[in-house]
Order: structure tokens, then C-alpha cells, then sequence
């Protein structure tokens, strides 16, 4: 009869830990894209700074105006992917400790309760990271706008 209660506290504590599974599967979505921007402004940094000696004057002074927001997102979108990843690792960390802690008889629960806040604090840090980094392509872009010619009606 023990070995019966054992297998139901098991499963009972696996459904527990996957929940917050789903939570790291959304985080890792959002890692992925935040992946990707940081790669496409890699390239443009690179491409810009490839092709910087041939520009003019005119030309040279909007490439180095997007260079410096372009190493701000660089910068931004790296601070965003470790608050996100930092919450991921808590994630995982809090699905090791809830699933151990019934086992060991151990009570996390406050423990549990606050990495889950911090867990929430990081991804909350990792969004809002992610939306000045969308601002500040916004800003580049509009440079890029500015140096157009204009268009006749």
C-alpha cells in the first residue's frame, strides 16, 4: 500500500513541475527571438562598418548616427537575453526544488514562493528590455527616413 501512495505523490509532484514547464517553453520562444534581432543587428553593424570607407561625407555621418543606436540595441537586446535566460534557469531550478522538496519532505515553500517572484521580476526586466530595444529600432529607422530623398506629389 506504501508503494501505491509513493507512485500517486510522484505523479502528483510531476504534475506540479510541469506547469511551470509551459513557462519555459514561452520564455524560450521569447529567447528565440531575441536571438534572431540581435543576430540581423549584428549583420547590419558589420555590413555598415564594411562599407563605411566608401561612403561620403553626407552619407558617412547617418551610418555613424545608426552605428551608435545600433550598439545600443546590441547592448540592450544582450541585457534582455540574460534577464530572460536568468529567468529560465530560475524556472528550471524552481521545478528541481518543487519536485524535491515533497520527496525530501523539505519545506521550500517561502524559498519556492520568492524564487518565483524573482523568476517574474527577471522576465518582467527581459520584456521591458525587450520593448526599448523595438524603440530604439524605431529610432534607426527613422533615420534612415530622414536621409531619403522626398518624394513629389
Amino acid at each position: 500500500m506504501s508503494t501505491g501512495a509513493a507512485v500517486t505523490t510522484i505523479a502528483h509532484q510531476i504534475q506540479l513541475a510541469v506547469a511551470p514547464v509551459f513557462l519555459l517553453a514561452g520564455i524560450g520562444s521569447i529567447l528565440n527571438v531575441l536571438a534572431g534581432r540581435l543576430a540581423r543587428v549584428v549583420e547590419r553593424a558589420r555590413q555598415l562598418e564594411r562599407d563605411f570607407a566608401a561612403f561620403d561625407e553626407e552619407t558617412r555621418a547617418a551610418a555613424t548616427a545608426e552605428l551608435h543606436i545600433l550598439d545600443r540595441r546590441m547592448t540592450v537586446v544582450n541585457l534582455s537575453l540574460s534577464a530572460c535566460t536568468s529567468a529560465a534557469l530560475f524556472v528550471c531550478v524552481l521545478v528541481a526544488m518543487m519536485f524535491t522538496a515533497n520527496l525530501a519532505e523539505v519545506a521550500f515553500g517561502r524559498q519556492l514562493a520568492w524564487l518565483f517572484v524573482l523568476t517574474m521580476l527577471l522576465l518582467i526586466l527581459g520584456l521591458i528590455l525587450f520593448l526599448w530595444e523595438v524603440r530604439l529600432a524605431m529610432k534607426a529607422l527613422r533615420i534612415r527616413r530622414d536621409s531619403m530623398p522626398h518624394r513629389r506629389p
